[in-house]
């Protein structure tokens, strides 16, 4: 098996996510008492969303891009970040690294365009929603990007912040996330990303009005299927 480096901490709920979901399928593929060769550098969240809010993207950047290093240093092969806003500064990471990243956005538009996805809503924070940094890759595949109304991407971003990160899910949250896919389904949109790495925690990828991808569980699968050895999956260049 090849050696990982997750960069985590972003929040430690969707690393914890991360660390489960890569092992389960580890295991079920080896059979036995296989786990994941992982390197983990955790991070502090605080910092860095305070560099994020206030636009100090470049700093945010070279943070990420530092831990990046120590887990190259310490023998990781290829590198997966937790979080799809961090993705912002991939580029970066892999640039000064030198060795591949599996890129949540690839392996994602990757997986709608298989499924002959067309058009698809996408919910997460202001910066993935509002950037170009993410959706740059369903574009690419001819998958056209739509998100949620101005007021709902607002209350979709303090639900992140505010809750998601900090571990707690509440039934109004849930009854919020269900309301805006209903609207993005009625909107005709085929199918709804959640592009933040807490939102499973709010909404059932199987119980809803639109098929829903899980960003989280196929970044995850991605990174199982990279530890394997399968050289399919897809990396940042």
């Amino acid at each position: 098996m090849r050696k990982l480096g997750l960069i985590g901490g972003l929040s430690w709920v969707s690393t914890a996510l991360y660390y489960e979901t890569i092992n389960k399928e580890v295991a079920r593929r080896k059979g036995g008492l296989h786990s994941a060769p992982i390197i983990l550098e955790s991070l502090d969240l605080a910092p860095l969303a305070s560099m994020q809010f206030s636009g100090r993207w470049q700093e945010a950047s070279e943070v990420a891009t530092a831990a990046a290093v120590r887990l190259a240093g310490a023998g990781a092969e290829a590198l997966v970040l937790c979080s799809n806003t961090a993705h912002k500064y991939a580029g970066d990471i892999e640039a000064t690294t030198g060795i591949p990243l599996i890129h949540i956005g690839a392996v994602t538009a990757d997986r709608l365009a298989a499924d002959g996805v067309k058009r698809a809503a996408l919910i997460g924070t202001r910066f993935s929603m509002e950037d170009d940094f993410f959706r740059t890759w369903f574009e690419e595949r001819d998958i056209e990007i739509a998100t949620p109304e101005p007021a709902m991407m607002a209350e979709i971003d303090r639900i992140i912040f505010d809750e998601l990160v900090l571990g707690k899910v509440s039934r109004i949250s849930q009854r919020t996330l269900k309301t805006a896919i209903t609207n993005l389904a009625q909107a005709r949109n085929q199918a709804v990303i959640l592009g933040c790495t807490e939102l499973v925690m709010l909404v059932d990828p199987i119980a809803n009005v639109l098929p829903v991808y899980d960003t989280t569980a196929l970044h995850a699968k991605a990174a199982a299927d990279w530890i394997l050895g399968d050289e399919r999956i897809s990396l940042a260049a």
